[in-house]
């Protein structure tokens, strides 16, 4: 039987994140990621947004708040350094009725609770001399937010892992996890359909939307733990008919319980497109329901009032992994090192939605400390 001293499942942005930091900062350490996808990235790691969120919703002291603070500080010196595809857009998150602008300014407090310096409530005046286009009463303007190419992100942390001597596996599941006397027998399912069983001191559970399901193979009673999860999946809609960059910034709604709202979504071209929508799915399925449209241009014809209905053409479909069930608040990330279960050495990281693409780096340093 193959052997490893760390065992990574799934190859998302947290994988990678993970699988990079950990082989720079271990000497003589042997690391395999287990990917069931044909490459990295496949699932929510690549259907969003791409906004570099800079810690302006979660509550103070939660781990969504700290590691965004700290994960859009990281993301953007390695954004830099690399010289990767990356833009500082800046975002409004806009209020069109007195009602929208108590929201913002508890938003406004509460990014400034969670160490956000460089936030400010402006007015009509100051929203129109940034963006003549919009209507709002008044905003939260956030200059740091920003958007980046993902998939060139998650590239270069493959190849650093890879060339740190990290081995990736993919068209490979997991379907079994046993606790042995030194770490845990892995069972593998891989591309021919032959079964492979890996050892490994430590497994860290990266799975995304399978990542309860793997808790689950480990014996870990996903309810009773409080790590069921639950699929939300939103819809984007490119806008035709406007030309590039005709938006500089991203412009956002105030947020509701269940997402941060439909807004725009730039790309690095300057294109438009708005999303996600939210509402929860049984199954994962990425098909755009274009029955949605209207919804989407009731959504924003308030602050957006240059877009017509029938600018919207389906674009693409992402699910995140919600520890929140329909109805129920916010919930943080369950980010557990299982000894407590009878699983020392079982680290499971489960509901990892947004804000965890910006996040990605700052808990990998955290999951380093855990071990």
């Amino acid at each position: 039987m193959e052997k490893c001293d760390i065992l990574i499942v799934g190859a998302g942005v947290i994988g990678l994140a993970l699988a990079e930091y950990l082989a720079a900062t271990r000497t003589n350490c042997s690391i395999i990621v287990i990917e069931k996808h044909d490459s990295f990235g496949r699932e929510t790691s690549s259907r969003n947004s791409e906004v570099i969120h800079v810690g302006i919703y979660y509550p103070k002291g939660s781990l969504k708040a700290t590691f965004c603070v700290e994960g859009c500080r990281l993301l953007y010196e390695v954004l830099t350094k690399y010289n990767l595809p990356h833009q500082k857009t800046g975002k409004l998150i806009v209020a069109t009725d007195k009602a929208e602008e108590d929201i913002i300014e508890k938003l406004f407090l509460n990014a400034k609770a969670n160490g956000v310096a460089d936030v400010s409530l402006i007015g009509q005046k100051q929203i129109t001399s940034l963006e003549p286009a919009v209507r709002a009463v008044g905003a939260l303007y956030s200059p740091s937010t920003g958007i980046f190419d993902t998939h060139a992100f998650m590239k270069l942390l493959e190849l650093n892992a890879s060339s740190e001597g990290v081995i990736f596996a993919y068209n490979c599941h997991v379907f079994a996890i046993k606790k042995i006397v030194k770490g845990y027998e892995i069972s593998i399912k891989d591309a021919d359909g032959e079964i492979v069983r890996l050892a490994s001191a430590v497994v860290i559970n990266c799975g995304g939307l399978s990542s309860a399901a793997v808790a689950q193979s480990a014996g870990i009673n996903c309810e009773k733990s409080g790590y069921s999860l639950y699929y939300s999946k939103g819809e984007y809609f490119t806008i035709q008919g406007i030309k590039s960059n005709f938006l500089k910034q991203l412009i956002y709604p105030p947020p509701g319980t269940a997402s941060l709202g439909i807004h725009t979504v730039l790309d690095l071209q300057g294109r438009l497109k708005l999303g996600p929508n939210a509402f929860y799915v049984d199954e994962i399925n990425y098909d755009v329901d274009i029955n949605h449209k209207k919804d989407f241009f009731n959504a924003v014809k308030k602050y957006l009032p240059f877009i017509k209905e029938k600018y919207l053409i389906p674009d693409m479909a992402g699910i995140r992994p919600k520890l929140q069930a329909p109805g129920v608040n916010f919930k943080d990330f369950v980010i557990n090192e299982e000894t407590a279960q009878g699983l020392p050495g079982f680290i499971n990281l489960i509901g990892i939605e947004s804000p965890g693409l910006t996040s990605c780096l700052a808990i990998a340093h955290y999951v380093a400390r855990l071990l």
